[in-house]
């Protein structure tokens, strides 16, 4: 089950330092956990930042609280609730959501700045409830973004001809930092044809160790036994190393295979590899880029 929405906070963590002491987050979690009913999964669950969801969404239904006057900043990450904030308890609201927030005119003012550059203005009567908060919405439209092309390139990939697609893996080796020079890694692809090796790169610059290449626009899945030949191939070449990359992907038992043997053999299907292009800038173009900044406090310590 996903944690609630951060507007749900809002309420029981008003209710927690009702006593007017200063507060931390770390001083909330464990009560307001508690009143939430949250599982263990829910409470750990982390975010890429290295934070927790759930203290994440504290700290946004803190914002929240703060922009409408109901708490306030008593110091580096503590806080207090307010006179405002108290006399909004003693008339014991069953909740507080945007409806509620946008009553007092600073919370609107905040609310309605953040929202200046969407289109689509809501109604006053139909607000809609947040369930993540700004950065989570900006997070997942990114990788849904992400996610659309690398499934646009992937169907191109296919549509290319066997020719184009080995140039494309010179590109993205190179661009991963194998094969020294394009030009280098290009002599070595498409060369060998000799036992199921496609081809065979440089494992760095200097080129202190090979890897040996398999590429292939498969639609199918590939199974075991073409991972085992492969691997048969590195054999008679005396090789250590091997990539094995489609355009489709790998079965279980092909990816336990490799798993188990001695031989290092990365296995790179269809997903993997438009996503390594979109990291390595193989096959697109940035259109924007975005830099996520927060309030530096060390900055204003006196």
């Amino acid at each position: 089950m996903a944690v609630p929405g951060f507007i749900k906070f809002t309420l029981p963590l008003l209710e927690i330092i009702s006593d007017g002491k200063d507060y931390s987050r770390d001083d909330v979690v464990d009560v307001l956990a508690s009143r939430l009913k949250l599982s263990e999964d829910q409470k750990s669950e982390v975010l890429s930042s290295g934070v927790t969801r759930f203290e994440h969404r504290i700290d946004w239904a803190r914002t929240y609280l703060k922009k409408a006057g109901l708490l306030e900043s008593t110091g580096r990450g503590r806080f207090r609730v307010t006179q405002r904030g108290l006399e909004i308890l003693k008339n014991k609201p069953v909740e507080i959501n945007l409806n509620f927030l946008r009553q007092f005119p600073e919370f609107a003012e905040f609310l309605n700045s953040s929202r200046q550059n969407n289109r689509q203005e809501e109604q006053e009567d139909e607000v809609i409830e947040p369930n993540q908060t700004p950065d989570e919405i900006l997070l997942s439209s990114y990788q849904s973004l992400r996610q659309d092309l690398a499934t646009e390139l992937l169907e191109r990939i296919k549509k290319c001809s066997p020719r184009f697609f080995e140039r494309l893996v010179v590109d993205l080796l190179v661009a991963m930092g194998y094969g020294g020079s394009r030009k280098d890694a290009g002599q070595a692809i498409g060369q060998s044809r000799d036992g199921g090796i496609d081809g065979i790169i440089k494992e760095d610059k200097l080129g202190l160790d090979a890897v040996y290449i398999q590429a292939k626009r498969w639609d199918s899945t590939v199974g075991r036994p073409i991972v085992q030949a492969f691997a048969g191939s590195l054999e008679g070449q005396r090789a250590r190393k091997g990539v094995l990359i489609t355009t489709s992907q790998f079965s279980q038992d092909a990816r336990e295979y490799v798993s188990i043997i001695e031989k290092k053999i990365v296995l790179i299907d269809g997903e993997e590899l438009s996503q390594l292009m979109i990291d390595h800038n193989i096959g697109v173009n940035e259109v924007a880029s975005y830099t996520v900044k927060k309030m530096d406090l060390d900055y204003f310590d006196e």
